[in-house]
């Protein structure tokens, strides 16, 4: 962050889509802008799939040998998932091998959702036409209300709003902290971390045709390995 406070993604961001995923029987890879464990923040052990995703092996295996999105291939996968955390903010935006990514995969009509700050991104992402893929899209993300609430409206370097706006998106806002997603089209948006629980069952559920069994987020899943020819990725 400007000034040099660290910052990561923010795990619940992370392992609820993880767990969704797990839930359908999907397989699913890390990336960031730099190879190896990415920084986390928000941890809550007490929270299960935190307390899961952060257990669990082969999440452990996986994240350690996170790759840069220059060694995917969109066409691997179905749903990417981008999480949050003020990291998210300053180093998505500027990573070109993140919005080439995504711009394939968008264009290839794969399912996208993005939490939090990681909607910043989805900034450089463009259309075929080389308009910004937000332009006229139903958009949210963190608020300058929620990044005042916590203090950091004067470290972050601009404002999520106004970025997605100035791109020309539809940018709305909820109550602050409390679950607010929009849909649009195969684009689906979270506003905050309360959100995430909703973003991660409406895009598996697009991507997949089924929704997900009640009380999916709660539940360790049965992870079946002859089902990971299906593809996720989380960022």
């Amino acid at each position: 962050m400007p000034g040099g406070r660290p910052a990561g993604f923010w795990l619940p961001e992370a392992a609820y889509p993880w767990l969704a995923l797990a839930t359908a029987g999907w397989d699913y890879t890390f990336t960031a802008p730099r190879a190896s464990t990415p920084p986390m923040g928000g941890v809550d052990r007490s929270d299960p799939p935190q307390r899961m995703f952060l257990e669990d092996p082969l999440v452990r295996d996986r994240l350690a040998q996170t790759v840069t999105p220059d060694g995917l291939d969109p066409a691997d996968f179905g749903v990417v998932f981008v999480a949050g955390g003020h990291g998210a903010i300053v180093d998505l935006p500027e990573d070109a091998h993140l919005a080439r990514f995504l711009t394939e995969f968008a264009a290839s009509g794969g399912v996208l959702a993005a939490i939090c700050h990681g909607v910043g991104a989805l900034l450089p992402v463009l259309r075929p036409d080389g308009r910004p893929f937000v332009e006229g899209r139903s958009v949210t993300a963190f608020t300058q209300a929620e990044e005042r609430a916590v203090g950091l409206d004067g470290v972050v370097p601009y404002f999520l709003d106004e970025a997605l706006i100035a791109r020309g998106a539809r940018y709305e806002a909820g109550e602050p902290f409390r679950s607010h997603v929009v849909v649009d089209g195969r684009l689906i948006t979270g506003q905050n971390p309360a959100s995430v629980v909703a973003v991660a069952a409406h895009a598996v559920h697009l991507a997949t045709g089924e929704p997900l069994p009640e009380g999916w987020s709660r539940r360790a899943p049965a992870w079946a390995e002859s089902r990971r020819a299906s593809q996720a990725l989380i960022s």
